[in-house]
């Protein structure tokens, strides 16, 4: 990748980790909060990258998983061909407008030529049944660019056959048949803290079924056959705050109702998930 030798940094746009002890070099990059969070503009997003990009690092630590579109900025960087493995609770795969948005990335990690695939672990929201996955990106499912594995325990046995559908049951082999998959291959791997069950992190989506077990076995299952060549962690609850009306609008009409815990409370938690997974994914 661009930038310093330094192997990781914190990428702060929203205070979600501010207050955690992370021992990271910090970029101070929340005047741009506002104006990235849940969507921007296509030229906002291209003056961003511009001045954020000589200073990152193979991996990265940032916000909200309203920010997850940034993934998509994070891959431009990499120099050889590599594949994307994403644990989240959501696709994040809508070709609806707008171009960036935090529900739609996954689009933008396909256009780069060096993105072999995507592939996406512990859906457990409903973008990915009918009929509601009619605006997800199928045409990259069907040529297997991307391949999404969402939760399939509580779907009838009809649902189940859907393709990379997964059970508790079952979720291990096939991840370990895919880790071998990619002998020798070079991944980008993405954490979105909403992919663990909601005992495990606060985050402002809904939560997925994971825990931190799951995830660390999964890192250790793909570097016993593969290279975590880069990635990133994102996902921690933080304040929503604007740059627009619009923007505001959909984001809130977009996000779910939640009764939050206090700050310290949400902190608290969180702290545990990056302390749990964060070591994994950069060791």
């Amino acid at each position: 990748m661009n930038g310093p030798a330094r192997s990781a940094v914190h990428l702060d746009l929203d205070a979600a980790w501010h207050e955690i002890r992370h021992g990271l070099p910090t970029i101070d990059a929340t005047k741009w909060g506002p104006s990235l969070r849940f969507s921007t503009s296509p030229r906002t997003i291209e003056e961003f990258y511009r001045e954020i990009s000589p200073q990152l690092a193979k991996f990265i630590l940032y916000g909200s998983g309203d920010f997850h579109h940034l993934t998509g900025l994070w891959l431009r960087s990499m120099r050889e061909p590599v594949t994307l493995v994403s644990f989240d609770n959501h696709p994040d795969w809508d070709v609806r407008p707008p171009r960036w948005c935090c529900g739609g990335w996954i689009n933008r990690a396909l256009e780069l030529p060096h993105v072999r695939q995507a592939t996406i672990w512990g859906c457990g929201n409903f973008e990915c049944w009918w009929p509601h996955q009619f605006f997800g990106n199928r045409k990259a499912e069907r040529a297997g660019t991307l391949v999404v594995h969402p939760w399939a325990d509580d779907r009838p046995p009809r649902a189940r056959r859907r393709r990379g559908a997964i059970l508790r049951e079952n979720w291990r082999e096939q991840f370990e048949r895919f880790a071998r998959s990619l002998s020798g291959s070079n991944i980008y791997v993405t954490i979105d803290l909403d992919c663990l069950a909601p005992d495990f992190a606060w985050t402002n989506w809904e939560n997925g079924r994971f825990d931190f077990e799951d995830v660390h076995w999964g890192l250790a299952i793909l570097r016993q056959h593969a290279r975590i060549v880069a990635g990133d962690m994102c996902g921690a609850y933080s304040a929503p705050s604007y740059a627009r009306r619009k923007q505001r609008f959909a984001s809130e009409m977009d996000h779910p109702k939640f009764n939050f815990p206090s700050i310290d409370a949400i902190r608290a938690i969180n702290r545990r998930a990056f302390e749990a997974l964060w070591p994994a994914l950069t060791q």
